[in-house]
């Protein structure tokens, strides 16, 4: 059996787009997962506020930064004299992942001119990620639908946070309702998906006890990064024999 490489996964005599349908079927797609970031943006909206910036504030670094993880971490680093470079290094550290999915969605996001790869790819997180590159390999061209997936999600995002900074503590702790564990529940779900043989099932149960075994002891965000190195020499190794 001939091993495809994932150059080889996008259909011959294709060539990959990015059109306004595409982007609607992308907010379609991901549109009943995005309800779920409204708590999220809510939780982040409240701590922002709690940690002295205002509302306008909150509502433009989510709208500007949108990136969940990161925006929380750096709420402890707001005290002066603000350590900017430990602020630096850790936004490093959470954020590292989108590496590793820039280098897997390189063969369909390259093709575009620099100017809209760069527009897609501002809105790129872990579930639109997640859901077009599963689409790219069933022969998608469009990657209107990455960035359709990512709009949806920003805008839900920018909703909570705006929804969090007015009322404020009034709206409770959002986990209290155990909706903090649909998105994981989601990307699970995609994952799994995706072991249909071997050869991603190995890499993917040696990064995942990586980053067990290590998230106590490594700061925040380093210990998906080891998992990512360890988890991918683990898969080529396999892959050698």
């Amino acid at each position: 059996m001939v091993r495809q490489t994932a150059h080889s996964q996008r259909p011959a005599g294709t060539q990959t787009v990015l059109t306004l349908g595409g982007t609607w079927r992308g907010i379609h797609r991901l549109f009943p997962i995005a309800i779920f970031l409204i708590p999220f943006g809510i939780a982040f909206g409240v701590a922002a506020t709690e940690h002295g910036m205002s509302v306008y504030q909150s509502i433009a670094m989510s709208a500007l930064v949108f990136s969940g993880a990161a925006q929380f971490v750096s709420l402890d680093f707001l005290r002066a004299p603000v350590a900017f470079g430990s602020l630096a290094l850790i936004m490093l550290a959470i954020n590292a992942r989108f590496i590793i999915m820039g280098a897997a969605l390189s063969p369909w996001v390259n093709a575009l001119p620099i100017t809209k790869r760069m527009l897609v790819l501002s809105y790129l997180t872990n579930p639109n990620f997640a859901d077009s590159q599963r689409a790219f390999k069933s022969g998608e061209r469009d990657v209107g639908i990455l960035l359709g997936g990512g709009l949806v999600l920003w805008a839900n995002w920018v909703i909570g946070t705006t929804l969090g900074a007015v009322a404020g503590s009034m709206i409770g702790n959002p986990k209290t309702f155990g909706l903090d564990v649909v998105m994981d529940c989601f990307l699970a779900t995609v994952l799994m998906g995706e072991m249909d043989n071997r050869t991603a099932i190995i890499p993917a149960i040696v990064a995942s006890v990586i980053a067990l075994l290590t998230g106590g002891w490594l700061p925040t965000g380093w210990n998906v990064i080891l998992a990512a190195i360890i988890g991918g020499i683990a898969g080529e190794m396999f892959r050698a024999k």
